[in-house]
């Protein structure tokens, strides 16, 4: 994203510089010019309140750098800092995957609480959403102070990528951010890593043949310049080394060279791009220290979440979108000089929640007390936390990645499957590998941590609840309805009840329908042909899914992939149901088969298109069931709806 025009003020005069082509001189307050053109500054004086940098590596692998024990890859800078500073070996991301884990590190909370809990799609998703700006973030708490806070390269927080920049719902400059460099125009997709970038159409290069994570360094070296003065935050948020791979050409060459190259975490691509990002680092620390102000600055790097590819992730179990250690534990380094031991390696646990406490404490302002994370920089002088859990939730499926939450307290981690509540109970401090379940072996621990994650997920409140009458009031609809038909057809039938609640429920017994030589079912509202949510079911298959039409299109859009539920049900059963459940624009879909309990099947979000909380919407939508029926007459029984 090319910088922003801002009203004239002198934070925006400072930065006037090096908007594009070659990087323009920068005014200097103060400072010696030294060799090479180099100025060196004095240090600050004592007690200005810090700078804090953030460096995230998309999809970075717990076991890609150097200082992680990686031997094919080459990070020397970044193995620099953890020799000089802390290098955590317990740090998690807050999610296992991209989007929920940004918006946890801007809030300081589980994302869960800020309402993005899986990737946020592109303007093709039936969804609309994106980071609200009623939550609290790392500028709100910080300006107020007087820091400049800055924003360079991926923000991937809301799904419109249309109109004006600044008034897109939840864009970095309505979360308070300063500056905005090189952040997507458009849905970023696969990644594009040289210019001309086709999600950055307007970004005017500054180097012939420039590579992305090159023009990102030189950008937050020029930040640091224009900021020297004055306290500030920045997040220098990369694009590598998240698919489609790119190295630059000479860095793939060399590591194509090397022993192994092709193996099992030794890919030449992932490498090249990997050493981009370390050189990249390097030139932020050399200028923080031409410009005098190393020991005023606490630098971060860390990972959004982690690596998709197995061997990246060794020895822990599992990839990116899992909730086994493999997908959430990442790399994180904290070089402050001067401040605790050098070389220090921590085991206290830490996470994407805790840089705007931490962030918050450096600059002397109270934590906002809806921030789940904890201030890191006791630890990173040397103390401890009194931290000993915490807590994620996934409730969406990837591959072949059902919903799961997961909660780890001390040594122990315990994963839930929310289709069915299904625990796994794994002790980390022998088993960081997760390869025994200790459910049942150690089941009074099982069902403490259980408890635990139980109360936590009622907190985030992330389902609509199931239908029936324990939580939700009223019967809206109880009546069989019979179909009539001549021939083969596919109906669906709508009540003249509105749904007047923008919460509320229905359940329809499914084996009696299939009963009746059906394949297909459908539930949930419709306002006519045209205009219809529906949760299907092909028995045919074993498939569920959903459809969602809007003025007689197609608008279901771009939606996550549910096939991982092919073949996993059976609704013909005696007593089996098909349920929904909404709550303003949120859908939860259940099932039950054959006189079971409720499973959570999927959740999804149709905000973008349709939005019971609208009031009209609700007069004009009633509920609906519908199936593929035989000539003759076809009773629909066992169907339900309630509302609160």
């Amino acid at each position: 994203m090319t910088r922003q025009t801002l009203p004239a003020t002198r934070r925006t005069v400072l930065r006037g510089a090096a908007v594009g082509g070659a990087a323009a001189a920068v005014p200097f307050a103060a400072g010696a010019v030294g060799s090479a053109g180099e100025t060196r500054r004095a240090p600050r004086a004592a007690g200005r309140r810090p700078n804090v940098i953030v460096v995230s590596i998309d999809d970075l692998g717990w076991d890609e750098l150097g200082c992680y024990g990686n031997t094919f890859n080459e990070t020397p800078r970044i193995d620099q800092l953890a020799e000089e500073g802390t290098r955590f070996t317990q740090a998690y991301a807050a999610a296992p995957l991209c989007s929920p884990s940004r918006a946890a590190l801007v809030t300081g909370q589980f994302p869960g609480r800020t309402g993005i809990t899986d990737y946020l799609r592109g303007e093709g998703a039936a969804s609309d959403l994106h980071l609200s700006t009623d939550l609290t973030t790392i500028p709100d708490v910080l300006r107020p102070r007087g820091y400049t806070t800055g924003l360079i390269g991926k923000w991937h927080l809301t799904e419109t990528y249309s109109g004006d920049y600044r008034s897109r719902p939840g864009n970095p400059f309505a979360h308070g951010f300063d500056e905005v460099i090189a952040s997507e125009q458009l849905y970023i997709g696969g990644g594009d890593y040289f210019h001309p970038y086709f999600f950055m159409p307007s970004l005017p290069a500054r180097a012939p043949g420039e590579h992305l994570t090159d023009r990102l360094a030189q950008e937050a070296v020029d930040f640091v310049r224009r900021h020297r003065d004055e306290p500030f935050f920045l997040h220098v948020s990369n694009y590598a080394v998240h698919t489609t791979l790119d190295g630059k050409p000479g860095l793939v060459a060399k590591y194509d060279a090397k022993p192994g190259a092709g193996g099992p975490g030794a890919r030449p691509q992932l490498a090249a791009m990997l050493e981009s990002v370390d050189q990249q680092v390097g030139r932020i620390v050399d200028e923080l220290r031409t410009q005098g102000i190393a020991r005023n600055t606490l630098l971060l790097v860390t990972s959004d979440n982690g690596g998709p590819n197995r061997p990246a992730n060794q020895p822990l179990r599992g990839v990116k979108g899992q909730l086994y250690e493999g997908g959430i534990r990442v790399p994180l380094i904290a070089w402050w000089p001067g401040t605790g031991a050098a070389g220090q390696v921590s085991d206290e646990l830490a996470s994407t929640i805790d840089v705007l406490p931490t962030a918050a404490a450096l600059a002397r302002v109270p934590t906002p007390r809806q921030v789940d994370g904890i201030d890191l920089s006791r630890v990173i002088r040397g103390g401890s936390s009194d931290r000993d859990t915490l807590f994620w939730a996934y409730p969406h499926h990837i591959g072949a990645v059902h919903p799961h939450a997961a909660v780890r307290r001390g040594r122990y981690k315990l994963v839930r499957h929310l289709r069915d509540d299904r625990d796994e109970l794994y002790d980390l401090s022998t088993d960081p590998s997760e390869t025994t379940d200790l459910a049942e072996v150690e089941p009074v621990r099982r069902a403490r941590l259980g408890r635990l994650l139980t109360e936590h997920l009622a907190e985030l409140d992330l389902f609509a609840p199931a239908p029936g009458p324990d939580d939700y009031r009223s019967v809206a609809l109880s009546a069989p309805l019979a179909v009539v038909a001549s021939e083969p057809t596919h109906t669906i039938l709508r009540s003249q009840e509105p749904v007047r609640s923008r919460r509320f429920a229905a359940s329809v017994r499914t084996d009696l329908l299939l009963a009746g030589g059906g394949n297909r079912l459908f539930l949930g509202v419709a306002q006519d042909a045209d205009n219809h949510l529906l949760i299907r079911y092909n028995h045919r298959l074993r498939r569920v899914g959903w459809d969602l039409r809007s003025g007689g299109l197609d608008a279901t859009g771009v939606t996550e992939p549910l096939g991982s539920l092919d073949g996993t049900l059976d609704l013909s059963g005696p007593g089996s149901r098909l349920g929904f459940a909404l709550r303003g624009s949120q859908v939860t879909a259940y099932a039950a088969q054959a006189s079971g309990e409720w499973e959570r099947l999927f959740r999804f979000d149709v905000g973008g298109v349709l939005d019971f909380a609208d009031r009209d919407v609700r007069r004009r939508f009633g509920f609906a069931v519908g199936a593929e029926v035989d000539p003759g007459a076809t009773l629909v029984e066992g169907f339900e709806a309630w509302r609160r």
